[in-house]
């Protein structure tokens, strides 16, 4: 609150409506990285990088249901699968983004997310015959880059993005799922969030795989915020090692704007 040139008393300042700005968060952000950096610096690394303290060898499995304040697990998407009961089985995921026809103008994006995904899916989009407008996602994550390309594609071409009951979003995914100009998202299906690599040199001096890091969770924060999503939804993904998910519950995904509100 502040007082008015009037002097009619205080008033109060208007909220914005994704919360703290981008600016704070960036900078919140950036003091947590900088804390990555001084244990690099440190040497309290591992050969395979720096992470946060994990969880034990018997700790939930993505087969356990989520409840709130339990919303972590581990993050072994080729040998456990979600909890709750698909809508269909899809049997083994492929390594690759693979695009199919559902139904009509329906598709379905299916597999993990690697190098050269976006350029090839957004070509096959292009010459799909009849044009698709909603996509069905699932995938348990890959490159960052390339979800953040496919997702700029399908905000610009107006695309809807949807997730059936029983199927799962994770990791870099939902930066594809957020791209959907709307967003229909089942409350039986599971988007989850976790720390990313950003580059995979171990023998660059730390202070530039901290530039990395911060350049990556930048862009990242960046592109949610244009999509109309909350950037605050990556204080999850932040304390969230990257062998481990956070699974979003339904009211979060509605409260940081992943579904899309009725108007839009």
């Amino acid at each position: 609150m502040s007082d008015d040139d009037t002097g009619n008393g205080p008033t109060e300042k208007p909220k914005s409506r994704h919360g703290p700005p981008v600016a704070r968060i960036l900078t919140g952000a950036l003091i947590f990285q900088i804390g990555i950096g001084a244990l690099l610096v440190l040497g309290d690394v591992s050969a395979s990088g720096f992470r946060l303290p994990g969880m034990a060898p018997d700790a939930p499995r993505l087969t356990e249901p989520v409840r709130p304040g339990d919303q972590r697990r581990l993050f072994r998407p080729d040998r456990d699968r979600p909890a709750t009961r698909p809508a269909r089985d899809p049997g083994e995921l492929p390594e690759r983004l693979v695009l199919t026809q559902e139904d009509g103008t329906t598709y379905r994006l299916e597999g993990g997310i690697a190098e050269g995904d976006a350029a090839r899916i957004i070509k096959r989009l292009d010459e799909s015959k009849p044009a698709p407008e909603t996509l069905i996602l699932q995938s348990p994550g890959g490159t960052v880059t390339e979800a953040l390309a496919l997702g700029r594609h399908f905000r610009d071409t107006g695309l809807t993005t949807r997730m059936l009951s029983g199927e799962y979003c994770f990791s870099a995914c939902p930066y594809m799922l957020v791209g959907g100009a709307t967003r229909e998202i089942d409350d039986a299906a599971q988007v989850g969030v976790h720390q990313h690599y950003f580059g995979e040199s171990t023998i660059l001096p730390a202070s530039f795989a901290v530039e990395d890091i911060q350049a990556g969770q930048g862009e990242v924060m960046s592109y949610l915020d244009e999509m109309g999503i909350d950037p605050m939804v990556m204080t999850h993904a932040l304390a969230t090692p990257p062998d481990e998910i956070y699974v979003l519950l339904p009211e979060q995904l509605r409260d940081y704007g992943f579904i899309s509100d009725a108007a839009e």
